[in-house]
């Protein structure tokens, strides 16, 4: 088993077995994560292959199955389903356990005001660094689609999203190259700020706020869609 496969599946084996939780009874919101997930993969999946294509980043062949499709390892495709799985089980399980710990409104529009602004004056001075431009406006699209919903998904996902970073950071910098002989995923470095957090590129981390954000949003669509029949 690849290097990539095996950290996927050490990533969703624990939340996929903890679905079945007497309090969470995460398996009873399957049907409206599952297609949430496959959705949003379909978009980030086809930003990937174009990416690849592009150079802007890239697999190495050492840690991945022989299995590609268009241009991206098998592993590849998985990771849009299985680590978007882990990261919305463990948004609901804080929700679920810590429901008091979330801030109010304002607090949450100051920061997310302030968060837009960031990554405009981030785009502004980097708008020929491809990976940092996207990730950046991905972030403010999510949180611009984010300050209109009104079930205060935002103001929930600002706390779980930092518990969240802690197996992030751990599974991505094992891909991005810390603690083995070379990177699972490479990076070009004139598409990115160059600023890592080990080996992470920081825009992973816009990137992943709004891959498992969009995903949450859309649960939510399906919940309401689901809550009217």
């Amino acid at each position: 088993m690849s290097l990539y496969l095996s950290l996927l599946i050490f990533s969703v084996a624990i939340p996929f077995a903890l679905s079945f939780d007497k309090k969470l009874r995460f398996y009873k919101m399957w049907k409206s994560v599952l297609p949430s997930i496959i959705i949003i993969a379909i978009i980030f999946i086809a930003g990937d292959i174009a990416f690849t294509k592009a150079g802007i980043w890239g697999f190495n062949p050492a840690y991945y199955s022989t299995i590609e499709l268009m241009g991206l390892p098998l592993e590849e495709w998985l990771f849009f389903i299985f680590i978007p799985y882990a990261c919305i089980f463990l948004h609901f399980v804080i929700v679920c356990y810590f429901p008091r710990l979330f801030p109010g409104n304002l607090p949450v529009r100051i920061i997310s005001i302030s968060v837009i602004i960031l990554m405009l004056l981030v785009m502004a001075f980097n708008y020929t660094k491809t990976y940092t431009l996207t990730s950046s406006i991905l972030v403010i699209i999510t949180l611009v689609l984010a300050l209109r919903n009104t079930n205060q998904i935002l103001n929930r996902f600002f706390v779980s999203f930092l518990v969240i970073l802690i197996p992030f950071f751990i599974i991505n910098a094992l891909l991005s190259g810390t603690l083995i002989p070379d990177e699972v995923v490479w990076y070009n470095s004139a598409t990115i700020l160059e600023i890592r957090i080990f080996t992470i590129p920081v825009e992973d981390i816009s990137y992943a706020f709004s891959l498992i954000l969009l995903n949450l949003l859309l649960i939510n669509r399906f919940q309401k869609a689901f809550e009217s029949k």
